[in-house]
């Protein structure tokens, strides 16, 4: 599908400036670009939407963990004592 975008001057020449350094076309520049930003927020949306689900879920039923026992948890990673999971609590 083809796409325009219009863009000043300054941008395109930094755009085409920085295609040469890269021994890439303008194309491949502004494709990355707008590939690496919605990929940035999809995975920004998708933290949200997963936060909000967790806030969701806490007020239903009140299980959590509190920050201090995660740490506790995750001082343990990579360690011969490694502890699993701590269960969710009220």
């Amino acid at each position: 599908m083809a796409t325009s975008l219009k863009i000043d001057d300054t941008l395109k020449s930094r755009v085409q400036q920085l295609a040469s350094q890269r021994r890439r076309s303008s194309h491949w520049i502004m494709l990355e670009a707008i590939q690496q930003y919605v990929e940035r927020e999809e995975a920004r949306e998708s933290f949200k939407q997963e936060a909000l689900a967790s806030w969701a879920a806490y007020k239903e039923t009140g299980r959590h963990l509190t920050g201090e026992v995660v740490r506790t948890w995750l001082t343990t990673w990579g360690t011969d004592d490694e502890k699993p999971v701590p269960e969710c609590h009220k």
